[in-house]
């Protein structure tokens, strides 16, 4: 499918799905919708993903099948500096896919176009209709279960569970993602958005992941938010609880003292947050943190790796940069 994604004005470093989708998905981007950036070519930003050029507005899209919204902005709401560009991409008989919390299939005048130009809203944050408390079962799975889990939102938990993914197919075993937020479900083609469940349904959705999840070796389940976040520590417990993880791998960013967008609240030290993590699920379901994800982006190679070694004498386990190095190097530990 030959696809665009929006990012107005936050390309790249806070447009998440826009990169997941970039880095991730099999979706030929022929574009990227950025104001601040047209001109310029997703390589100016990010080398290691596909290529596409940045432009102004959707009229300057090369033909594609589909848009899609690649942000999402705390609260997940629609801003309407972008209804121009989703109506033009309807008109251009365009399906226009989100994963926000505002449904594109409410929104009147979206729904009056898509009707008369024959596509489809999609939007992959709604959850089924069918959903139920967990019974406590995840855990019989044959499958090794492994959740990333964070300091904060947005330390590197998607990432991880792709890459993790991808080395443990290189090493010949049979491994997927269970996609729990909208970028991983946009790149796998399935998945439920955990944050938009009833709380009681949360956890059973987790659990339902986890068994639907095609996998006979490996199943890594995609942490959301984290265990002491003032906002999102219910869907980071949901999670926990419903995976019934065998272990669990810390994402942390380098750097990042205080919870994004909460100054006032100081993260607990790596080791204090790990320890945590384990106090939480054990009596659910006993697990460890086997393995450490540290996000070195804003980094040279030599402040990186003195990074992450501290981060690894802090959490007394093996550590690594999933996308600078590889995440084969925590792999071990992981499935050992």
């Amino acid at each position: 499918m030959r696809v665009a994604l929006l990012a107005h004005e936050q390309f790249p470093d806070r447009a998440k799905t826009a990169v997941g989708v970039l880095r991730y998905s099999d979706h030929d981007i022929v574009a990227v919708l950025d104001r601040d950036s047209a001109g310029d070519t997703v390589h100016d930003y990010l080398p290691d993903v596909q290529d596409a050029p940045i432009v102004d507005e959707m009229a300057d899209v090369p033909d594609c099948d589909a848009l899609v919204i690649g942000i999402a902005p705390i609260g997940g709401g629609f801003d309407d500096s972008w209804r121009p560009d989703v109506r033009t991409a309807i008109e251009r008989r365009c399906d226009v896919i989100a994963g926000l919390h505002y449904l594109l299939s409410e929104d009147d005048e979206f729904c009056e176009l898509a009707a008369e130009y024959d596509v489809s809203l999609r939007d992959v944050r709604e959850p089924p209709e069918d959903l139920t408390v967990a019974e406590g079962t995840a855990g019989e799975i044959d499958a090794h279960v492994v959740l990333t889990v964070g300091t904060d939102c947005s330390t590197g938990k998607m990432t991880t569970s792709y890459e993790l993914r991808d080395a443990a197919r290189e090493r010949g075993l049979d491994a997927a993602v269970a996609p729990t937020g909208q970028t991983g479900i946009m790149v796998s083609g399935w998945g439920i958005a955990i944050d938009r469940t009833i709380a009681d349904f949360a956890a059973g959705a987790t659990e339902r992941l986890v068994k639907e999840a095609d996998a006979e070796d490996v199943i890594i389940v995609e942490g959301q938010g984290a265990l002491t976040h003032p906002a999102y520590s219910g869907v980071t417990t949901a999670i926990l609880h419903g995976a019934q993880p065998d272990s669990l791998v810390l994402c942390h960013e380098a750097g990042r003292e205080t919870v994004g967008s909460y100054d006032s609240f100081e993260l607990p030290d790596p080791a204090t947050y790990a320890n945590l993590y384990e106090q939480v699920t054990e009596p659910v379901s006993p697990a460890t943190v086997d393995a450490g994800v540290l996000n070195t982006y804003d980094l040279s190679v030599d402040e990186a790796d003195a990074a992450l070694s501290e981060y690894e004498a802090e959490l007394g386990v093996p550590v690594t940069d999933p996308v600078r190095y590889d995440a084969g190097d925590i792999l071990d530990s992981i499935l050992d």
